[in-house]
């Protein structure tokens, strides 16, 4: 029979070793609470169980660092306290874009952002936007056009915070470049 290893046992195999026995025994001990404690700030079970494997993944890839002089499950607890928060404003960030282009849509008179497009259509600026790649365009939209912040750009476009930063870089690099 196996001795049963403590929780900084565990911890500390997984990020010394990338033991994969010790992260799923991590796994089966925290895992079951966790979703209890998010369901109780959370009813949508789908959301849930993306911040407990978001958490998790968090610690496997060692993203989380556990200091050792606390409690595992309040160490846990932050991190998928914090996943959901954002996972929540994620989709408050996309309720917002939807209701806002809807009524973008259904407005007769065009937008600032459509008399500004209109009349650089033909211009500079417009061919240097058709040459960017769609990936660059995207975020542009996002980020400049529709205001978002990083994060619920990058939300809308289901790619990291980061991808959305470097993406805006490159793209007002090209346009520089460009227009010059």
């Amino acid at each position: 029979m196996s001795e049963t290893r403590s929780d900084g046992e565990l911890l500390r195999a997984v990020a010394a070793d990338a033991d994969r026995r010790a992260f799923e025994e991590l796994y089966r001990r925290y895992a079951p609470w966790l979703r209890a404690r998010l369901r109780g700030r959370c009813a949508d079970v789908g959301v849930v169980d993306d911040v407990v494997q978001e958490t998790f993944l968090a610690v496997w890839r060692g993203k989380a660092r556990y200091r050792e002089d606390g409690d595992v499950a309040g160490w846990l607890w932050r991190i998928g306290s914090r996943r959901l928060v954002d996972a929540l404003r994620g989709d408050g960030a996309r309720g917002r874009l939807r209701q806002a282009l809807a009524r973008l849509r259904h407005r007769d008179e065009a937008s600032a952002e459509e008399r500004v497009l209109a009349g650089v259509e033909h211009g500079d600026l417009a061919g240097a936007l058709v040459r960017l790649s769609p990936e660059l365009r995207a975020v542009l939209q996002a980020t400049v056009i529709d205001g978002l912040t990083t994060r619920e750009a990058a939300v809308l476009l289901g790619i990291p915070p980061g991808t959305v930063k470097t993406r805006a870089m490159r793209a007002r690099k090209q346009l520089r470049e460009a227009l010059a």
